[in-house]
């Protein structure tokens, strides 16, 4: 099944026209025509099931035949990320996190973050890209990039937990984490969190946590515990 997205597509609608560039592509480039099935999602569970019925490359139209929603996930994960050093690395874990089962994510800049400027817009359309592959109803909620100090004050709920490599008292990720609520992870950059930064998190009730023996990249971390909350949450 190939999956479109458009987040206009409301479940009270019962046609819907394609902007003139998604309307180039489905015409031009996938050749469909008047009467084809097109499976398209807005992101929010939905998946309508529609037919073409004005094959235009400037304003395709569709009709709306039936949705089905998509149950919501049992669980929340939240992932605050440092930017990584190198773009595509970021944009590597972007979209295996999607295809996962990541419901938000927050760039957060450290102390020993190197990026510091984020182009979202980018991000963004990799997230639409990620979910249409792996078939997924809800794209996740993408967050402006945030301080370090100011997201860890910002009102979070359930579990709380920062990965850091530090030499000190640290749990076992798995082991803490229980199923069927929110999560929040902290994931620091290449120079990891400061001392500081990780004695901030600590007075706001977040639990260090170790995801593993070995030491891990940025982008890396972050998938391993997404997939540990996912296959946590698993029936």
């Amino acid at each position: 099944m190939q999956l479109f997205y458009n987040p206009n597509i409301s479940k009270s609608a019962t046609s819907f026209v394609f902007d003139k560039e998604e309307s180039k592509h489905i015409i031009k480039v996938l050749r469909k025509k008047e009467g084809d099935i097109l499976y398209v999602t807005n992101g929010l569970g939905f998946l309508f099931i529609t037919e073409i019925t004005i094959a235009s490359d400037n304003k395709c139209t569709i009709k709306i035949n039936t949705f089905e929603k998509q149950d919501e996930p049992k669980f929340n994960l939240h992932l605050a990320v440092a930017p990584t050093k190198m773009n595509e690395r970021y944009e590597w874990f972007l979209e295996k996190a999607t295809e996962i089962g990541v419901q938000e994510i927050t760039p957060i800049i450290c102390e020993h973050s190197e990026r510091k400027v984020i182009k979202t817009d980018r991000f963004q359309k990799i997230l639409e890209s990620a979910m249409k592959q792996s078939l997924h109803y809800y794209i996740p909620k993408l967050n402006e990039a945030i301080a370090f100090k100011d997201f860890i004050k910002t009102k979070k709920q359930g579990q709380l937990f920062i990965a850091h490599c530090e030499e000190m008292n640290k749990k076992s990720f798995k082991s803490e984490l229980k199923t069927n609520g929110n999560v929040t992870v902290l994931i620091g950059p290449e120079g990891d969190f400061s001392v500081k930064e990780i004695q901030l998190a600590l007075e706001h009730n977040f639990i260090p946590v170790s995801l593993g023996q070995t030491r891990l990249r940025t982008e890396t971390a972050a998938i391993v515990a997404c997939h540990s909350v996912a296959f946590k949450n698993e029936d």
